[in-house]
This record gives structure tokens, sequence and C-alpha cells, in this order.
């Protein structure tokens, strides 16, 4: 579950990205302060739009993607409740763009550019992700956007198949995490060795 938030672009509201709606068509019901977006046919819910959102839930810290405290989510539920609505929302605690390993690296069966990576992401975690990147190797730490995770420039990272192979996440680039400085130069961003798999990447410092 994503939370984002950007004042000047989208007003005062913030956005809870549940999961990917796979460019189905969606219903919006709104009561009150609270908007819940869901699936036309199955109704699953994918997101939900808080407005009014700092009156409701005080100073929201950030731009884009935002951490809340425990504390401001018990007010979005409560706000949710208030309305009439049944869910409760669930903060989720694990870092979703952490440094990898590349445990290994094959060419994908379908295409001469693409590469087929089974990339450690925490604590024997591994996860299969195809990369693009020519610099891409066996043996590398790098930075994985998890499925679920939300890029600098808001884009969201869900589970996917290219060319026919599964991926669940994305092997990134310095540019892609919009890092100072970053190369012009196609690649993945390559961490020193001494990195700890699992840990969260301070994306944009």
């Amino acid at each position: 579950m994503i939370f984002a938030y950007n004042r000047d672009h989208v007003g005062d509201v913030l956005m809870v990205i549940v999961t990917d709606d796979k460019g189905q068509e969606n219903r919006v019901e709104r009561k009150g302060n609270v908007a819940r977006v869901s699936v036309v046919g199955d109704e699953q819910v994918v997101a939900w739009n808080i407005f009014e959102a700092s009156m409701i839930l005080g100073e929201i810290e950030g731009n884009g993607q935002v951490e809340l405290t425990d504390e401001q989510v018990a007010k979005v539920n409560n706000e949710l409740v208030k309305a009439g609505f049944s869910e409760i929302l669930e903060k989720d605690n694990d870092p979703k763009i952490v440094i990898g390993f590349v445990k290994s690296c094959k060419k994908h069966p379908d295409s001469d550019h693409l590469s087929v990576t089974q990339t450690e992401v925490d604590h024997g975690e591994v996860l299969q992700i195809v990369c693009g990147a020519p610099n891409i190797k066996a043996g590398q730490k790098v930075v994985v956007a998890k499925p679920g995770a939300m890029m600098p420039d808001g884009l969201m990272i869900w589970p996917g198949v290219l060319r026919g192979v599964e991926s669940f996440g994305m092997i990134c680039s310095a540019g892609e995490l919009r890092l100072p400085d970053a190369p012009t130069k196609k690649g993945i961003l390559e961490l020193p060795f001494d990195a700890v798999v699992g840990d969260a990447f301070p994306v944009g410092k």
C-alpha cells in the first residue's frame, strides 16, 4: 500500500494506492471526504482518495510517496468508518526500494537485449526480474524497486510479463532514482559490495 501526496499539483488529497488496476475500468464512490476507487464488475478496491487530508491528519511531510505515522493511519481509518465504509487500511512498513544482490543473470529466451535475473532482496527472498540494462550481470549489488514501489517520477512498479517472461520488480538506474549527477549513459546503478541486501535505499539522496 502506497500513500502519495502532492498538494501543489493535486490539492489537499491523500492518495492511497492499494493495488494495480491493470487498466480496467474503475468506479468511484465518494462519501464525505472519502472516495473509494474499485474495479467495475468485481468491485476490488484499488485506491482511496482522502480529501481535505491535512485537516484530518495534520501536517503531511513530503511530496510524492509519503510515510504516515501510525496515528495518521488510525485517523484515515476513522475517516473511512465515519463515511460509512467497512474496509480498514493496514500500514505496510516494509521498504519497497531496497538493496539487492543479483544471484544469477541469463539471456532472455526471446530477446537479444533483455536479461532474466534472480535477485535476492532480503533474507533469502529472491525475485525474478527482467532487466534491459547492458551492464547487468551476476554478482552485483543493485537497487531494486519491488512490486508496490513508487518511483520518484510517480511510476508504480507492479508484477508484469516482458516478452513472455514474468518479472517481479525493477533493477534501477541512477537516473530512475533521481540521484544527483546521475550519468546519462544507459545502465543500472552498481553499488559497493559492502552494501547490505534488504536495506532500504535512500531515494533522491
